[in-house]
């Protein structure tokens, strides 16, 4: 389970905010060919270690730039594990109210949105704030050992522009032993 050059590889995925639409959207990553919770005889199972998770924010797809300086809208996201919501559209989907909350186990990564012109009404020159507040580290990884991750985002002030979410994670796949195995399926049971 070392976070090395050798075994980590990367995965990602997408969602689009879209603006002026409340309540929030997902985007799911399927897992399903790097886990394999089922230990069979002397073969251990098989988890998906995630050491970090890298977010991203951005407005103009077509030529890669910062977030528009005028943009009023918030969110908060979050990478949750075994989620299973499918890709659904900004509107689509309402977070539970512990979603983002460090009692779920579920939660893998999570942070805030804040664009330029949400803090202060008539500020030009705020910097967009994004604020993460859970992330996965080197040492102690999250370990999924369900088939999917879904990218969640929950919409605070309805974005002014269209938003993409982006997460890219590094990743590993490592064998576990059957107690180990037993306690994740036990946490990530939704």
């Amino acid at each position: 389970m070392a976070y090395n050059i050798k075994d980590v590889f990367y995965l990602s995925t997408s969602a689009t905010i879209a603006s002026g639409t409340a309540n929030g959207g997902s985007a799911q990553l399927d897992l399903s060919a790097y886990i394999d919770p089922i230990a069979r005889g002397r073969t251990k199972g098989t988890g998906l270690a995630i050491y970090k998770a890298h977010i991203g924010v951005q407005q103009d797809s077509d030529n890669s730039e910062p977030i528009d300086d005028a943009e009023a809208g918030t969110f908060s996201y979050g990478l949750l594990a075994g989620a299973g919501f499918g890709d659904l559209a900004t509107g689509s989907l309402s977070v539970a109210g512990n979603g983002y909350a460090m009692t779920n186990s579920l939660l893998v990564c999570s942070g805030a949105f804040y664009g330029p012109k949400s803090m202060v009404a008539n500020a030009s020159t705020t910097p967009t704030m994004m604020t993460p507040i859970l992330t996965p580290s080197t040492e102690v990884p999250y370990v999924v050992v369900r088939d999917n991750v879904c990218l969640t985002y929950s919409v605070g002030d309805n974005m002014t522009n269209d938003t993409t979410l982006s997460v890219r994670l590094e990743c590993a796949q490592i064998s576990l032993d059957q107690a180990t195995l037993n306690q994740l399926l036990r946490t990530q049971t939704v």
